[in-house]
Protein backbone atom coordinates (compact mmCIF):
# COMPACT_ATOMS: atom_id res chain seq x y z
CA UNK A 1 0.00 0.00 0.00
CA UNK A 2 1.49 3.39 -0.99
CA UNK A 3 2.50 5.46 1.99
CA UNK A 4 1.33 9.05 2.28
CA UNK A 5 4.25 11.45 2.29
CA UNK A 6 4.77 15.07 3.22
CA UNK A 7 7.37 17.03 1.24
CA UNK A 8 9.48 19.93 2.50
CA UNK A 9 12.01 21.58 0.24
CA UNK A 10 14.44 24.36 -0.53
CA UNK A 11 16.24 25.03 -3.81
CA UNK A 12 18.68 22.17 -3.20
CA UNK A 13 16.73 19.30 -1.67
CA UNK A 14 13.31 17.77 -1.02
CA UNK A 15 12.78 16.04 2.32
CA UNK A 16 10.07 13.36 2.22
CA UNK A 17 8.42 12.31 5.47
CA UNK A 18 6.32 9.17 6.00
CA UNK A 19 4.39 9.49 9.25
CA UNK A 20 3.50 5.78 9.39
CA UNK A 21 7.17 4.85 9.64
CA UNK A 22 8.15 7.38 12.30
CA UNK A 23 8.71 6.10 15.86
CA UNK A 24 10.26 9.35 17.11
CA UNK A 25 13.81 8.06 17.31
CA UNK A 26 14.72 11.78 17.04
CA UNK A 27 18.04 11.32 15.23
CA UNK A 28 16.97 14.18 12.94
CA UNK A 29 16.07 16.45 15.85
CA UNK A 30 19.41 15.86 17.54
CA UNK A 31 21.27 16.34 14.26
CA UNK A 32 19.65 19.57 13.01
CA UNK A 33 17.23 20.92 15.63
CA UNK A 34 16.72 24.17 13.69
CA UNK A 35 15.50 22.15 10.68
CA UNK A 36 13.62 19.37 12.48
CA UNK A 37 11.49 20.67 15.35
CA UNK A 38 8.47 18.56 16.38
CA UNK A 39 7.09 21.46 18.42
CA UNK A 40 6.69 23.61 15.30
CA UNK A 41 4.23 23.50 12.40
CA UNK A 42 5.36 22.61 9.84
CA UNK A 43 7.92 20.64 11.80
CA UNK A 44 10.50 20.60 8.97
CA UNK A 45 12.03 23.90 7.83
CA UNK A 46 14.21 23.03 4.86
CA UNK A 47 15.26 26.67 4.48
CA UNK A 48 17.24 26.47 7.72
CA UNK A 49 20.20 24.50 6.31
CA UNK A 50 21.87 23.61 3.03
CA UNK A 51 21.22 20.44 1.06
CA UNK A 52 24.39 18.63 2.13
CA UNK A 53 23.72 19.13 5.83
CA UNK A 54 20.10 18.04 5.54
CA UNK A 55 20.96 14.97 3.46
CA UNK A 56 23.58 13.84 5.98
CA UNK A 57 21.11 14.03 8.86
CA UNK A 58 18.25 12.43 6.94
CA UNK A 59 20.50 9.40 6.37
CA UNK A 60 20.72 8.98 10.15
CA UNK A 61 16.97 8.27 10.36
CA UNK A 62 16.86 4.57 11.33
CA UNK A 63 13.29 3.88 10.24
CA UNK A 64 13.12 5.23 6.69
CA UNK A 65 10.50 7.76 7.75
CA UNK A 66 12.75 10.41 6.20
CA UNK A 67 14.24 10.31 2.72
CA UNK A 68 15.52 13.00 0.37
CA UNK A 69 15.79 13.92 -3.28
CA UNK A 70 18.43 16.34 -4.49
CA UNK A 71 17.36 19.15 -6.81
CA UNK A 72 20.84 20.62 -7.26
CA UNK A 73 22.70 17.63 -8.65
CA UNK A 74 24.12 16.73 -5.26
CA UNK A 75 24.77 13.11 -4.24
CA UNK A 76 21.65 10.97 -4.23
CA UNK A 77 20.76 8.63 -1.41
CA UNK A 78 22.47 5.26 -1.78
CA UNK A 79 22.29 2.10 0.38
CA UNK A 80 25.04 1.33 2.86
CA UNK A 81 27.70 -0.90 1.34
CA UNK A 82 26.98 -3.61 3.91
CA UNK A 83 23.53 -4.82 4.91
CA UNK A 84 23.22 -4.68 8.68
CA UNK A 85 20.66 -5.71 11.30
CA UNK A 86 20.84 -4.23 14.81
CA UNK A 87 18.45 -5.38 17.58
CA UNK A 88 17.96 -2.29 19.74
CA UNK A 89 17.58 -2.55 23.54
CA UNK A 90 13.85 -2.95 24.35
CA UNK A 91 13.05 -1.92 20.78
CA UNK A 92 12.90 -2.87 17.10
CA UNK A 93 15.35 -4.25 14.61
CA UNK A 94 17.13 -1.42 12.83
CA UNK A 95 18.00 -2.64 9.33
CA UNK A 96 20.13 -0.76 6.81
CA UNK A 97 21.38 -1.53 3.32
CA UNK A 98 19.93 -2.63 0.00
CA UNK A 99 16.61 -3.90 1.36
CA UNK A 100 13.67 -5.72 -0.17
CA UNK A 101 10.67 -6.39 2.08
CA UNK A 102 8.28 -9.16 1.06
CA UNK A 103 4.99 -10.41 2.44
CA UNK A 104 4.17 -14.06 3.13
CA UNK A 105 3.15 -14.62 -0.50
CA UNK A 106 6.56 -13.47 -1.71
CA UNK A 107 5.27 -10.20 -3.14
CA UNK A 108 7.63 -7.24 -2.77
CA UNK A 109 5.95 -4.62 -0.58
CA UNK A 110 8.86 -2.20 -0.16
CA UNK A 111 12.35 -1.46 -1.41
CA UNK A 112 14.27 0.82 0.89
CA UNK A 113 17.61 1.60 2.50
CA UNK A 114 16.50 1.87 6.14
CA UNK A 115 13.68 0.25 8.11
CA UNK A 116 12.70 -0.45 11.72
CA UNK A 117 11.03 -3.86 12.05
CA UNK A 118 8.82 -4.92 14.94
CA UNK A 119 10.18 -7.61 17.26
CA UNK A 120 7.81 -7.20 20.23
CA UNK A 121 4.88 -8.71 18.32
CA UNK A 122 2.51 -5.84 19.12
CA UNK A 123 2.84 -3.36 16.24
CA UNK A 124 -0.32 -2.44 14.34
CA UNK A 125 1.88 -1.72 11.31
CA UNK A 126 3.64 -5.09 11.01
CA UNK A 127 6.25 -5.88 9.92
CA UNK A 128 7.28 -2.32 10.76
CA UNK A 129 7.69 -0.95 14.27
CA UNK A 130 5.08 1.57 15.43
CA UNK A 131 6.42 2.15 18.96
CA UNK A 132 4.21 -0.47 20.61
CA UNK A 133 7.24 -1.95 22.40
CA UNK A 134 6.98 0.87 24.96
CA UNK A 135 3.44 -0.02 26.08
CA UNK A 136 4.22 -3.72 25.79
CA UNK A 137 7.24 -3.25 28.08
CA UNK A 138 9.33 -5.31 25.73
CA UNK A 139 12.39 -6.22 27.77
CA UNK A 140 15.04 -7.75 25.49
CA UNK A 141 18.43 -6.01 25.70
CA UNK A 142 19.34 -6.59 22.05
CA UNK A 143 22.49 -8.57 22.74
CA UNK A 144 23.44 -11.33 20.32
CA UNK A 145 25.43 -14.15 21.87
CA UNK A 146 25.33 -16.93 19.28
CA UNK A 147 25.59 -16.88 15.51
CA UNK A 148 22.68 -18.79 13.99
CA UNK A 149 23.05 -17.29 10.54
CA UNK A 150 23.94 -19.76 7.83
CA UNK A 151 25.56 -19.56 4.41
CA UNK A 152 28.52 -17.56 3.22
CA UNK A 153 28.48 -13.81 3.71
CA UNK A 154 29.35 -13.02 0.10
CA UNK A 155 31.87 -10.24 -0.35
CA UNK A 156 30.19 -9.13 -3.57
CA UNK A 157 27.23 -7.67 -1.70
CA UNK A 158 23.69 -7.66 -3.03
CA UNK A 159 20.21 -7.08 -1.65
CA UNK A 160 18.92 -8.35 1.66
CA UNK A 161 15.49 -9.94 1.16
CA UNK A 162 13.32 -9.88 4.29
CA UNK A 163 10.15 -11.94 4.22
CA UNK A 164 7.48 -11.61 6.90
CA UNK A 165 6.36 -15.23 6.94
CA UNK A 166 2.73 -16.07 7.65
CA UNK A 167 2.23 -15.83 11.42
CA UNK A 168 5.91 -16.57 11.81
CA UNK A 169 9.39 -15.07 11.89
CA UNK A 170 11.24 -12.72 9.61
CA UNK A 171 13.21 -14.77 7.10
CA UNK A 172 16.35 -13.01 5.89
CA UNK A 173 18.20 -14.00 2.73
CA UNK A 174 21.24 -12.19 1.41
CA UNK A 175 24.59 -10.97 2.71
CA UNK A 176 24.10 -9.49 6.17
CA UNK A 177 25.92 -8.54 9.34
CA UNK A 178 23.93 -9.01 12.55
CA UNK A 179 25.23 -6.70 15.26
CA UNK A 180 24.79 -7.03 18.99
CA UNK A 181 23.48 -3.95 20.78
CA UNK A 182 26.63 -3.88 22.92
CA UNK A 183 28.75 -3.68 19.71
CA UNK A 184 30.78 -6.68 20.86
CA UNK A 185 29.67 -9.07 18.12
CA UNK A 186 29.00 -8.94 14.42
CA UNK A 187 27.83 -12.21 12.95
CA UNK A 188 27.96 -12.66 9.19
CA UNK A 189 25.87 -14.92 7.03
CA UNK A 190 23.38 -15.19 4.20
CA UNK A 191 20.30 -16.79 5.75
CA UNK A 192 18.46 -16.83 9.06
CA UNK A 193 15.15 -16.38 10.87
CA UNK A 194 14.55 -13.57 13.34
CA UNK A 195 11.84 -13.46 16.00
CA UNK A 196 8.98 -11.02 15.54
CA UNK A 197 6.47 -12.45 18.05
CA UNK A 198 8.46 -11.18 21.04
CA UNK A 199 8.54 -14.51 22.86
CA UNK A 200 11.62 -16.36 21.61
CA UNK A 201 14.07 -17.51 24.27
CA UNK A 202 16.91 -17.11 21.77
CA UNK A 203 16.28 -13.53 20.62
CA UNK A 204 16.91 -12.08 18.15
CA UNK A 205 16.61 -15.51 16.52
CA UNK A 206 13.34 -17.42 16.17
CA UNK A 207 12.89 -20.52 18.35
CA UNK A 208 9.38 -21.48 17.21
CA UNK A 209 7.54 -19.65 20.02
CA UNK A 210 5.19 -18.04 17.49
CA UNK A 211 3.45 -21.40 17.08
CA UNK A 212 3.10 -21.96 20.82
CA UNK A 213 1.52 -18.55 21.48
CA UNK A 214 -0.64 -18.40 18.34
CA UNK A 215 1.11 -15.33 16.96
CA UNK A 216 -0.84 -13.47 14.28
CA UNK A 217 1.55 -11.70 11.95
CA UNK A 218 -0.97 -9.87 9.81
CA UNK A 219 -1.21 -6.22 10.85
CA UNK A 220 -4.87 -6.20 9.79
CA UNK A 221 -5.91 -8.45 12.70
Amino acid sequence: MPEKTHDYQNDEIVVRYRLSRCIHAAACVRGLPHVFDPNRKPWVDASAADGDAIAEVVMRCPTGALHFERLDGGPAETPDETNTVLPTPRGPLYVRGDLEIRDASGAVTLRDTRVALCRCGQSANKPFCDGSHWNARFADDGRVAENKLTGEFGAGGGPLVITATENGPLRIEGPVELWSSDANAAHRGARGTLCRCGQSATKPYCDGSHTRIGFVGDARK
